[in-house]
């Protein structure tokens, strides 16, 4: 027995245990995460239940589970409406149920708000069109095709809005700028950008009037649907953005449906106080804010790696640095937070707003948070670990390939750039890799210094100088947080929490995957060439 744990061969199996446990707990956390998310998209069946009290229940069925009280099963049922019943879900004991069915025509709406609507539909007034359908559904259909049209007149109306919007806002920032400097001195050009600016808001008024009337005119069609109580109800066509009967859908329908719902996730924006609708603000917020923090913490660490291993003296101050360094790495994130908000945002930006945006004072335009501020902080939170991961790769070279490169006449420079960082790169990289994951998943510095809950426009677009720094932006870790603990309605919440949760494991493993295949390619080609 002794040999044979001097042989060590205990130890290796306890290795390969952890491992497997470790690989058990992250496929049963993705594959948690995969299935509460994905499955949130597939049109589900409309059950409707006949109770022993008389009443009527209309609803999906979401879970099962044993009635904690009586001990009998239950089930969780989805029934929508709530502007109706004031709650999206209820438990149902399945002792009441006396039968259930799955109505052909119950129809299933995406609002606009108040959630989803189940019922029958019963028909459709539109004032002022002629609806040459039979059924109450083909008329619906038709209605909402003219409906499609004029929104697609509004949304062009709306571009022409904002762009006349962007327009008047600059010709305010030059006016304001213009009499910060002195109104005598620029009484002129003041008279005629003001000219221009009136101008401008006037073509933005008519345009606005016309956006207005068309959707007035939108408004007034709608459609009369009952619920499983019985109660009538008209919906507006400019509320509905979706209508399912996933009763009498087919398999390849229920595929498409599902694909749309997919593409209104990654294109959309979201709604619903974020509980409905589309996730692409949050996703280009998280994508753009990890690319500048690897902009901003890649060659920052490689740099200070470089001068502590190839050019800092063992002393005592290079030990404090070393040991400085490494305690950075382990310092809570949120301390991080507080000193971008004092030092990025108030310092850094506070100056830049006085000396470059006097005018717009107190006003702050970097003088807030922003997507700036925050990839910098998160660039200062995860520099510690690129800097010890691209040190122990130097460290990791042989002294003889120094020496060699040296004994050749190359400079200690030469030897650097074209010997040992090439050699040190698969290292580097490993070094990116775990502080892109890290700043992926970080939320609370970001509460701090940028992040909100809803962003009206993008940190990147087609106006000039098309990459605005100073904007705030959205994050999927941060959108988890606010769905998950301060939306009201907790259970209507739930499944957008497992979708987005999905998404950002999706970004952090796309983004390591590609880092590691790089990681992986120079490895072979640094290796191999420099052998």
């Amino acid at each position: 027995m002794k040999i044979f744990w001097k042989t060590g061969e205990p130890y290796v199996l306890a290795t390969g245990a952890a491992l497997a446990i470790i690989l058990v707990l992250s496929l049963t956390l993705v594959g948690t995460v995969m299935t509460n998310g994905l499955g949130y998209f597939w049109p589900r069946a409309l059950v409707q239940f006949e109770l022993k009290d008389g009443s009527r229940a209309l609803g999906q069925i979401t879970q099962q589970e044993k009635n904690p009280i009586s001990g009998e099963r239950r089930l969780q049922l989805k029934v929508g409406n709530r502007d109706v019943f004031g709650q999206d879900f209820r438990w149902i004991d399945e002792k009441e149920i006396v039968s259930r069915t799955t109505p052909v025509d119950a129809v299933l709406l995406e609002r606009r708000e108040h959630g989803n609507y189940f019922g029958m539909l019963q028909g459709v007034t539109a004032e002022g069109m002629s609806l040459s359908g039979g059924s109450p559904y083909e008329k619906l259909h038709q209605a909402r095709s003219v409906v499609a049209g004029k929104l697609d007149d509004t949304r062009t109306i709306k571009k022409q809005m904002s762009s006349l919007n962007t327009t008047v806002e600059g010709l305010r920032l030059k006016l304001q700028k213009l009499e910060y400097r002195g109104k005598e001195k620029n009484s002129s050009e003041i008279i005629e950008l003001t000219a221009l600016r009136e101008k401008t808001m006037a073509e933005f008024s008519l345009l606005n009037e016309k956006a207005t009337a068309t959707q007035t005119e939108i408004g007034r069609i709608t459609a009369q649907f009952t619920d499983s109580a019985g109660g009538g109800k008209d919906i507006s066509l400019l509320e509905i953005i979706a209508l399912q009967r996933p009763n009498s859908m087919s398999f390849f329908a229920k595929c498409g449906a599902y694909l749309e719902r997919v593409r209104e996730l990654l294109l959309d924006d979201p709604r619903e106080s974020n509980t409905e609708g589309g996730l692409f603000p949050a996703i280009f917020g998280t994508v753009m804010m990890v690319l500048l923090m690897s902009v901003f913490s890649l060659p920052f660490g490689v740099v200070a790696a470089i001068y502590l291993r190839e050019y800092a003296r063992d002393g005592l101050m290079t030990r404090m640095v070393r040991i400085a360094v490494n305690n950075l790495a382990g310092v809570p994130s949120i301390v991080y937070g507080v000193f971008g908000l004092g030092f990025f945002v108030y310092g850094i930006g506070g100056s830049i707003d006085s000396i470059f945006f006097p005018e717009r004072l107190p006003t702050p335009t970097f003088g807030t948070g922003g997507i700036l501020w925050s990839s910098l902080t998160l660039a200062l939170l995860t520099v510690p670990v690129v800097i010890v991961a691209t040190e122990e790769s130097l460290a990791s070279i042989p002294k003889g390939i120094r020496e060699g490169s040296l004994a050749l006449g190359a400079t200690k420079f030469q030897t650097l750039t074209k010997i040992l960082l090439p050699m040190a790169t698969p290292g580097i990289m490993t070094g990116l890799i775990l502080s892109m994951a890290r700043a992926a998943g970080e939320v609370a510095p970001l509460m701090i210094v940028g992040v909100v809950k809803l962003a009206p426009t993008l940190p990147f677009d087609t106006i000039y100088p098309y990459f605005h720094m100073d904007r705030k932006f959205m994050h999927l870790g941060f959108h988890i947080y606010d769905v998950g603990f301060q939306s009201p309605n907790v259970e209507a919440a739930k499944p957008m929490v497992f979708v987005t949760t999905m998404l950002l494991l999706a970004i952090v493993i796309f983004a390591s995957s590609a880092a590691i295949y790089l990681r992986n390619r120079m490895r072979g080609k640094y290796t191999t060439s420099t052998f």
